[in-house]
């Protein structure tokens, strides 16, 4: 009777170590896949916040160009 008993104890040590595990491995998985999500964000928002920069630039540029051009048309 106590050999069983020390098998059950040790088998539930064994599947709660073993359940531990399993969520430690989960955690980490999670973690890698919240890491490569946010990277391959990146990379297509960056693209766009300098599109947008650029597209900026050039409208103002154009503005100034058109005041220019009807400042010296006055003239």
């Amino acid at each position: 009777m106590a050999n069983e008993t020390n098998n059950d104890f040790a088998g539930s040590i064994n599947g709660l170590l073993e359940t531990v595990g399993k969520l430690g491995q989960q955690q980490v998985d999670m973690l890698n896949s919240g890491i490569k999500t946010a990277s391959e964000m990146a990379a297509p928002l960056g693209k766009t916040m300098t599109d947008l920069a650029g597209n900026a630039l050039n409208a103002v540029n154009q503005v100034l160009q058109s005041v220019s051009s009807a400042i010296s048309g006055k003239k």
